[in-house]
């Protein structure tokens, strides 16, 4: 082994920067604001102070479905001719097969109320089945919020029960959730 001694020539002096001394401001917390539920309201009255409050109100009414990896984020919106909006665009652009469209009109159908009310849907994760599927149960849930009579007939089509059947996790020693090695003799 050869052993070398590093040598710094006196001219190459090692720069040391100074760490400045002020000392930094943390940012303070950020945190979410709630929209304010209600509000006072002073007016006048036959001469008289009187305070109201008013409530701020959407003019929506919301629901989520679940399915697997996908989740449908609901609206529904009392104005309207039953028009389903999904992701911005129309349920036929989305959803071409008229299997998966049948899919989502299902509980409308059912309750027969395919043409009232407008609904706008935000989906994501999984695929094109369990997006559907989402779909009708955020629907369903919906219908159930805006009429509770007809939780029976939704009941009977197990349209309201979530189906919590996912994909089985893969285990060490084997090549899927079950699927073992192919076995050989030598």
């Amino acid at each position: 082994m050869v052993n070398k001694k590093i040598t710094k020539k006196k001219s190459e002096a090692p720069v040391v920067k100074k760490k400045s001394t002020a000392v930094k401001k943390r940012p303070a917390k950020k945190t979410l604001s709630k929209p304010k539920v209600s509000k006072v309201k002073k007016e006048l009255k036959d001469d008289k102070v009187v305070e109201s409050e008013s409530k701020i109100k959407y003019d929506f009414k919301f629901a989520v479905g679940r399915r697997k990896q996908a989740v449908a984020r609901v609206r529904y919106y009392a104005k309207g001719d039953g028009e389903i909006i999904i992701n911005d665009k129309k349920i036929q652009e989305y959803f071409p097969t008229i299997r998966l469209q049948n899919i989502i009109y299902e509980p409308l159908v059912l309750t027969n109320k395919k043409n009232e009310g407008k609904y706008t849907i935000k989906v994501k994760g999984g695929g094109i089945r369990g997006q559907a599927d989402s779909i009708r149960l955020g629907i369903s849930r919906l219908l159930f919020q805006n009429d509770k009579n007809i939780k029976p007939l939704l009941k009977t089509k197990k349209l309201l029960t979530v189906d919590s059947r996912v994909k089985e996790r893969k285990k060490y020693g084997l090549k899927k959730a079950r699927r073992a090695p192919q076995w050989q003799k030598r």
